[in-house]
């Protein structure tokens, strides 16, 4: 069982690109590939499988641009990344890409061959769903790593005695991996081995290479990590002596997973707040990109909205406007918070600041209704999917709307049981959404779908604080997401392969961007 981190799996990557299980996830892969190699890399070989759906969408949905960043070892808020391409050839590293079979058949599986004159590796992984990696192979062993501990990599042909050495330094709990037939051992730690451990090992005549991966997400996971619960029915028995608001159980469920102080829990929070923020007022401000197919959309509706020229509704017409900021700063390669996805990134943060800015809340206020957004993720992340291209965009949008709608009902002075019952309904609303990106873009319908999900998540907390009763459980609800995601067509989860995708109109903006004709209206 893996228990996602509320900053690791739900609130984030802090991250640029129009995707993050394309731009981030292929990063961090990148990233893994750049230890491996030690930073020195000569050529690459990157694999896709044509039933997947990274042969379609690698290159327009940002999945290159991720992974060309990684190689270079970039965070996934480089501001270069737009260029990563060019600084790839600048670096003097070649790169191909194949389309071809492969054995595994997650729909975002990345095969890479890397080489320079004295070694060459091959790595594989799979993009999970908003921005999450699980390493599951290198080198023909086969291993598992999300990505959140220190790994290392220790080559030798004699385990016996490496095992040996480990058990004298008291490092043998922290194997991961490792038969007898194996290459290396993989060792996981939440710190880094010392330096002085590292030459130590080097030194032993059986050992002849040590590679040293760093973790790609920012929450790490300890060897024996532990959490008070992981389906809301285990919460709500936890919490039946304790009393505690939903904010407080997301603090006690982020502290104990990644062994941080409630207090520096609050305080990450309160830092993606700050971005989330940023991005909405960096959005209203206007934004500029060529390559995109809708320009800034929120400015017209802004005008709108001061000159009194749109039906009354001031809150929502408030979030509207957020949603839609962000959505463009996110197209524009702008930085943006994935809650849970690049793809999903103005539901949830824009209903929430919108509320937020609508009742005068404090930025208090903002940050325990954020984690509460957190924590009804953690629940989607642990038994279902945020990957559009495993369950559609119910996954993304739908699950924005899920979180929001627990948000807004804290915010709108509601109790546990409310908050519950929204979170249901909402998700409940968005069962069987598709994913068809028109022109192979992350920014229509995404934009409309973003805008419906905030919308969705205010009208389910007015229910649930009027006390409707939302009959199905969310844990159930969340459980019914997954499986009404697997019967969703492949052309259907983000493939640019079925739906608005394959429209016309949507092909001809398609080849428009192509010949770059889409831009100067953008």
């Amino acid at each position: 069982m893996s228990y996602p981190s509320i900053f690791n799996d739900v609130v984030g990557p802090v991250m640029r690109g129009p995707s993050s299980s394309h731009c981030a996830a292929s990063l961090r892969i990148g990233r893994i590939c750049h230890d491996i190699m030690g930073g020195k890399i000569s050529e690459i070989d990157i694999d896709f499988d044509p039933n997947g759906s990274l042969a379609t969408t690698h290159k327009d949905q940002g999945s290159d641009m991720g992974l060309f960043g990684g190689f270079l070892g970039w965070e996934a808020h480089d501001e270069r990344l737009v260029d990563s391409e060019m600084h790839m050839g600048a670096a003097g590293i070649s790169y191909t890409i194949n389309i071809k079979e492969l054995k595994y058949d997650h729909p975002n599986t990345y095969q890479i061959s890397l080489r320079n004159p004295w070694e060459k590796h091959e790595v594989i992984a799979l993009s999970t769903g908003g921005g999450m990696i699980e390493l599951i192979e290198v080198d023909g062993v086969k291993v598992s790593s999300l990505g959140d501990s220190h790994l290392s990599l220790i080559y030798t042909d004699d385990q016996k005695t490496v095992r040996t050495y480990f058990d004298h330094l008291g490092l043998s709990t922290s194997i991961q991996q490792g038969s007898i037939e194996d290459r290396f051992l993989m060792l996981s730690t939440f710190d880094p081995l010392d330096s002085s451990i590292v030459a130590e090992i080097k030194e032993l005549e059986v050992v002849s290479d040590v590679k040293q991966i760093r973790p790609v997400v920012p929450i790490l996971a300890s060897p024996d990590m532990e959490v008070p619960f992981i389906t809301v029915e285990e919460m709500l028995r936890y919490n039946g002596d304790k009393n505690l608001s939903l904010w407080e159980l997301a603090l006690k469920y982020e502290s104990m997973r990644g062994n941080i102080s409630e207090s520096a829990v609050m305080d990450k929070m309160d830092e993606i707040r700050l971005i989330m923020k940023d991005a909405v007022e960096t959005g209203l401000k206007g934004t500029k990109f060529e390559d995109r197919i809708l320009g800034p959309q929120s400015v017209k509706f802004k005008s709108m909205m001061e000159e009194k020229k749109l039906v009354d509704g001031d809150v929502l017409n408030r979030i509207i406007m957020y949603v839609s900021a962000i959505m463009e700063v996110k197209s524009s390669m702008g930085v943006i918070v994935a809650a849970p996805t690049a793809g999903s990134c103005g539901a949830m943060p824009g209903a929430v600041l919108g509320v937020s800015d609508s009742l005068g809340l404090s930025d208090e206020e903002t940050v325990k209704a954020l984690l509460i957004a957190g924590l009804i993720g953690v629940f989607i992340a642990a038994h279902s999917t945020f990957a559009a291209e495993v369950g559609g965009c119910q996954a993304e949008c739908g699950s924005g709307a899920t979180m929001a709608a627990a948000s807004l009902v804290f915010m709108g002075g509601g109790d546990l049981k409310q908050i519950l019952s929204a979170s249901s309904m909402a998700l409940q609303s968005s069962l069987g959404m598709i994913c068809d990106p028109i022109g192979n873009r992350v920014e229509a319908p995404c934009l409309n779908r973003n805008v419906m999900a905030a919308s969705n998540a205010l009208s389910c907390a007015n229910m649930a604080l009027a006390d409707y009763d939302h009959l199905i459980p969310l844990d159930e609800v969340i459980e019914t997401m997954y499986d009404v995601g697997k019967s969703i067509p492949n052309t259907l989860r983000c493939t640019n392969l079925g739906g608005l995708s394959i429209t016309k109109t949507a092909k001809e903006i398609e080849a428009k961007l192509v010949n770059k004709q889409f831009f100067k209206s953008c």
